[in-house]
């Protein structure tokens, strides 16, 4: 088997930003305990379970030598990759492990709205939101959209984060048009979100219910949830590496994502 003998010119400059302090890597990854919030389904699907940990060994009679522990969690927990046959409508388009490596890399735009959301936590992308963003950046890339909305902020508690009452969460998502627009008018790999899920909390009363779902991974697309630090993100320029396992059949994964943020003058984008 033929083996180059010298880095390639991209991986070497790659290499070389990286080793320079050219470019950041960016942790988008919420720490994974029993405290992760999980959102509370609507009657009628399963719930989700909790993560936890089960201990089998910390340096005693069970492994001397050795700390391990069991894992219990639900796919959908923490920061994760949702695959589209999580949804029905995206059976077609297959599990987790199916997942091309090649979209695992990709370019990411950032739109924000954390001003917006501030003001109403149930606020909506539109359309034309996106329209408006593409006229002064250019196309959305073929990779990800990152929607950031400051939500992350609340992460630390269950109840801040999923912000429910008697009419169920209140958390900022898309138009069921603007999700129908993305996954067929658009480029995008998928929807990255710092919500406990990609859809908006009041999108079970939506037509289609769960539209981000219902369309994204119903065209073969995916999605990013509560992630981090999207703040440390320009509005075009990086590029995010994504790493969910790759469960057999599995409709999705916790996952581990880090961008690679160029600096400017000494500082991230």
């Amino acid at each position: 088997m033929h083996r180059p003998s010298t880095t390639s010119a991209p991986v070497a400059d790659l290499l070389s930003a990286l080793a320079s302090g050219a470019v950041d890597v960016v942790d988008m990854t919420a720490p994974l305990s029993s405290a992760t919030p999980v959102l509370p389904l609507p009657d009628g699907m399963a719930p989700i379970p909790r993560f936890q940990l089960e201990e089998l060994a910390r340096y005693d009679e069970r492994g001397e030598t050795s700390y391990q522990n069991g894992i219990h969690t639900g796919e959908h927990v923490g920061t994760h990759f949702d695959a589209p046959c999580h949804w029905v409508t995206g059976v077609e388009h297959g599990d987790v492990s199916q997942v091309p490596p090649a979209r695992l890399v990709a370019p990411v735009a950032v739109i924000d709205r954390t001003e917006q959301v501030a003001a109403d936590p149930d606020h909506l992308l539109t359309v034309e939101d996106l329209e408006e963003w593409q006229a002064e950046h250019g196309p959305l890339p073929r990779g990800w959209l990152f929607y950031r909305t400051g939500w992350a902020s609340r992460s630390h508690d269950q109840d801040l984060f999923l912000n429910a009452d008697e009419q169920g969460p209140h958390t900022p998502g898309l138009t069921a048009e603007c999700a129908r627009w993305l996954a067929e008018e658009t480029r995008v790999l998928g929807l990255g979100v710092e919500t406990v899920g990609t859809d908006a909390g009041q999108a079970f009363t939506f037509e289609p219910a769960f539209p981000v779902h219902h369309h994204l991974l119903g065209a073969g697309k995916y999605g990013l949830t509560q992630l981090q630090q999207m703040s440390q993100l320009p509005t075009t320029g990086a590029a995010v590496i994504v790493a969910p396992l790759p469960i057999v059949g599995g409709s999705g994964s916790p996952a581990r994502v880090v961008a690679l943020v160029p600096r400017t003058n000494g500082a991230v984008l």
